[in-house]
């Protein structure tokens, strides 16, 4: 479907698969409204983007990981934050005004578009930090 073509893209560019989830971006798909004490509104777009710096497995090691150890990534994780080697993203806001959304040329909540950062900057809000495990992985995660 044409509509995947940007993901696909990336599946299959160099950025393919990520080495583990400390080494990778993360984005909202969804549009989201924020509203201030003032009660105004505006719709925006989260990225989370990985302070660890990106990292992807080839095809080949992909392969390997895939069969021969599937937790990979999880337990990479897991395993950082056990050390005190703490995963952390800097959170980012694509900011649009209800009059810009009405005026722009596709429909913003349209999940298989990019807002272009080159109208829409990311404004930086803040730090995610992964700084413990899960006591009890079945009730705090599995769960969930």
């Amino acid at each position: 479907r044409p509509e995947t073509t940007h993901q696909v893209s990336i599946l299959f560019s160099g950025r393919g698969t990520p080495y583990g989830f400390r080494n990778m971006d993360g984005y909202g798909s969804h549009t989201f409204k924020l509203v201030n004490a003032a009660g105004e509104a505006v719709y925006c777009k989260f990225h989370f983007k990985t302070n660890q710096g990106i990292k992807n497995l080839s095809r080949k090691e992909s392969e390997h990981l895939a069969g021969a150890d599937p937790d990979y990534a999880c337990r990479d994780l897991y395993e950082s934050i056990d050390t005190g080697n703490y995963p952390s993203w800097t959170f980012y806001i694509q900011v649009m005004t209800f009059a810009e959304a009405e005026r722009f040329r596709w429909n913003p909540f349209d999940l298989t578009k990019v807002w272009p950062h080159s109208e829409y900057p990311l404004i930086p809000v803040g730090r995610f930090v992964l700084n413990r495990n899960p006591k009890n992985f079945f009730a705090e995660v599995e769960q969930i």
